[in-house]
């Protein structure tokens, strides 16, 4: 990004919900550590060539110790000889915070890196703040907003949660891949303008691609309801309207800000318990009663664990032409408080079933001993109450959290914008003809994951598809189509100016994606999944068969 065109801020987005964990357990073999290490390393590399051009860093890579981090920083560019101005943002670690919390972080605004840029910081180094804070702080400073300045800095949160997952905007883990190359793409950046619209582009030369369906893709992704909450403002998700501006580029307009909720989201790990994983390769004849009897000589030995799932994948293929592609997957994963009853317990019978059980018995892997796994919740916590603090380089700390509303003042009105009232119901349309064939010929997708539950967007590309996929795609053919999610709650929301729909499924992950609850624990190919999918398509709707 430094070398291939123009910047003035750099930001680096480091911090996941495993992340924390991750950190977590760090900072308990040594109190010193805590932060993601990776980013010195970047840095090392780096630092000089952002001095000599100007660019500021902003990087939320503190995690759970930026106090330590802007440290290191300084050790850094002192070896390096770069005379670097370093400040930091403190105040969301709440720990201790309860019984068995690991972490447990407030997600801060971007109020505490505006104020250390405008005090001349050359790099800012946070602990949990809200991904796209990295860029909206970054725009209030260069623009000098005020924090009433909503609809400006919404569509600053807007253009940084484009930027927060870098090339998944430029091509990456892209429904459409296929018509561009995507091999190597470019990171994106966002040209924000004062007025808080922004072109979303890539630096020349770089690969991949920027576009409306890529831009449209990163925006429904981890994102719940219409209303996007963040700590500095609520940005309307259903205000935000795309259009193309040229070769890779992509104007962000008209997104509307509100006054930011009283509370701020509270993200807690701790250690859940002990987990043991085995698959078992089941090949050839009697597949099913290959696995019942896999299960019948393990029932002992697993009677005491505290979970225990068996999942049996149907890859194998009838009179299949390799070894491979006739064979299923019998995959065993159990969970307990103590490693155990899941440990050397397990796998030594697992082992010693070898020439006992099913005929053609092998295992993915060799067995393996028990190990921790992580539970990640979340709530919320009044925002009055969480210090947010700006340590400026020279030792300065600045109280930068929002002010609170004098009692009985009234609340922040949230009314419809123009053109956001809801649509008159549209008359049955007329029977059109239809063929059977899978949702994605028509309709992209990106799914992700926010602790226990899931996320999916769906959205398509022209003005006519955006009524077949509203009026079809309701909850309970998600429902239909996707049986995994019949038994939990699934919410809806229509986002019309991106020709999109947001569903989330509460609590399907588990206790999110440390816990390995699910074969796909982020839900990452959950969307994917529904494109492939068999729905009854308008024929009038699918692109031209190309002809040979």
């Amino acid at each position: 990004m430094l070398e291939a065109g123009p910047l003035d801020v750099l930001t680096g987005d480091y911090l996941a919900e495993l992340t924390m964990l991750i950190l977590g357990r760090d900072r308990l073999k040594n109190p010193d550590l805590g932060y993601a290490k990776t980013f010195l390393r970047q840095l090392e590399d780096c630092l000089g060539l952002a001095h000599e051009k100007g660019v500021r860093i902003v990087a939320n890579a503190g995690g759970l110790n930026p106090a330590g981090l802007a440290d290191a920083v300084r050790e850094l560019a002192a070896e390096a000889g770069v005379p670097v101005s370093v400040a930091h943002v403190e105040g969301d670690d709440l720990m201790p915070y309860e019984e068995g919390a690991l972490t447990a972080n407030a997600y801060l605004g971007g109020a505490g890196i505006t104020a250390c840029l405008r005090a001349g910081a050359d790099v800012v180094v946070t602990g949990r703040v809200t991904d796209a804070a990295l860029v909206s702080g970054a725009a209030a400073w260069w623009f000098d907003w005020d924090p009433e300045d909503h609809d400006r800095l919404a569509g600053a949160v807007v253009a940084g949660h484009v930027l927060e997952c870098g090339t998944q905007a430029t091509g990456g883990n892209y429904s459409f891949f296929t018509a561009h190359d995507v091999r190597r793409p470019g990171f994106p950046l966002a040209e924000v303008s004062e007025d808080g619209s922004a072109v979303i582009t890539k630096h020349p030369g770089t690969g991949g691609v920027v576009s409306t369906g890529t831009v449209t893709a990163q925006l429904l992704y981890e994102t719940q309801g219409v209303r996007y909450l963040g700590p500095d403002v609520t940005a309307r998700l259903d205000s935000v309207r795309l259009a193309p501006e040229g070769p890779d580029r992509v104007r962000i307009t008209g997104v509307v800000g509100e006054a930011p909720p009283d509370t701020l989201k509270v993200g807690v790990t701790r250690i859940g318990g002990w987990r043991n994983e085995m698959v078992f390769v089941l090949t050839g004849l009697d597949v099913e009663a290959k696995a019942a009897l896999v299960r019948e000589q393990l029932a002992g030995v697993l009677a005491g664990a505290a979970e225990v799932r068996w999942t049996l994948a149907r890859t194998d293929h009838e009179d299949a032409d390799t070894e491979e592609t006739a064979a299923a997957l019998l995959r065993l994963v159990v969970r307990d408080p103590s490693p155990d009853r899941i440990g050397r317990a397990l796998t030594s019978a697992a082992v010693e079933l070898a020439l006992a059980s099913y005929p053609g018995f092998h295992v993915t892997a060799p067995p393996g001993a028990a190990q921790p796994y992580g539970v990640f919740s979340s709530g919320a916590v009044d925002a009055a109450r969480v210090p947010h603090t700006a340590v400026l380089a020279d030792g300065t700390r600045l109280d930068v959290r929002r002010p609170v509303a004098a009692e009985g003042a009234p609340a922040a009105e949230r009314t419809p914008f123009p053109g956001a009232e809801a649509a008159t119901p549209a008359p049955p349309p007329e029977p059109v003809p239809t063929i059977r064939a899978p949702l994605g010929l028509l309709v992209g997708a990106r799914s992700g994951d926010k602790g226990g539950d899931a996320n999916i967007g769906v959205w398509v590309e022209t003005d006519a598809a955006w009524p077949w996929l509203r009026d079809t795609l309701t909850v309970e053919a998600l429902r239909r189509l996707l049986p995994e999610t019949a038994a939990h709650p699934v919410e809806r929301h229509e986002l019309p100016h991106l020709r999109a729909l947001n569903f989330t499924v509460p609590g399907i992950l588990g206790a999110g994606v440390a816990s390995g609850h699910r074969f796909d624990p982020q839900a990452k190919a959950l969307g994917e999944w529904l494109r492939a999918r068999h729905v009854d398509v308008p024929t009038h709707l699918l692109p031209p068969t190309p002809t040979p």
